[in-house]
């Protein structure tokens, strides 16, 4: 079992800080890692992506969303503090199977509140047809890095203005907008009181995931910060 890795305050960061802590979880922490956090309105885009083919820039600055880009591929992401983004660090093992472990998991943990939950072949968990989960890969020397998101109650509106995916994406997936293709797990209260809110379903996912807890010091949290001054941010 993995270990939950927590900060030692409540303060909220950026993205980009919980990016880098990854890396160093990654790097300093000898037991696979587990956590979950969120954070104010911010685009995260991938490695290799066109800024200005994926991100609408105007609507961001006037907003005041940030837009970050990470070290792992990947498509476009909006994230706010009703999206839950997961950090998965694990030993570092075939590529595949680190990730379908992962992704089969983070399934088995929405069925397990009696969610219709699958996961696609394009890195998403499903439910009732409709992206819940996108997910991306970043391999290390010798860890490997899952990190993925969690609608459960994120303004699709602003998401829909922050992020232009490509038409022929959107085609393939038979839908005419993203608003079309994503839902809030927050829809789904009725199923389970573990959907309620968003602090009972990241307690779920903690204990499904998790069977300690690991807990960050002062220091660490500072070489945390140095790391981050290496994302860049738009």
């Amino acid at each position: 079992m993995m270990k939950h890795v927590v900060l030692p305050d409540e303060d909220r960061r950026s993205l980009s800080f919980y990016l880098a802590m990854e890396e160093f979880v990654a790097n300093e922490v000898e037991d696979e890692a587990f956590f979950v956090w969120r954070v104010a309105p911010t685009v995260i885009i991938g490695r290799n992506q066109v800024l200005e083919n994926e991100v609408n820039m105007e609507y961001c600055r006037k907003a005041g969303v940030l837009v970050v880009r990470r070290k792992s591929g990947g498509g476009c992401v909006y994230s706010d503090m009703g999206n839950m983004m997961i950090s998965f660090i694990s030993d570092k093992g075939d590529v595949s199977a680190v990730f379908d472990r992962y992704m089969s998991a983070l399934a088995a943990s929405l069925c397990d509140l009696g969610l219709p939950a699958v996961a696609s072949v394009r890195n998403d968990i499903m439910v009732d047809g409709r992206k819940v989960s996108g997910n991306a890969f970043h391999q290390l020397p010798d860890r490997s890095i899952v990190h993925g998101t969690l609608l459960y109650s994120t303004d699709l509106e602003a998401l829909t203005e922050a992020i232009r995916p490509p038409v022929e994406k959107l085609q393939r997936h038979g839908v005419e907008s993203v608003r079309q293709r994503v839902v809030n797990l927050a829809e789904y209260k009725d199923v389970s009181p573990v959907l309620d809110s968003a602090e009972t379903l990241e307690e779920h996912l903690v204990s499904w995931f998790t069977d300690g807890r690991i807990e960050l010091t002062a220091e660490q949290v500072a070489e945390i910060e140095e790391m981050e001054k290496e994302y860049q941010i738009y």
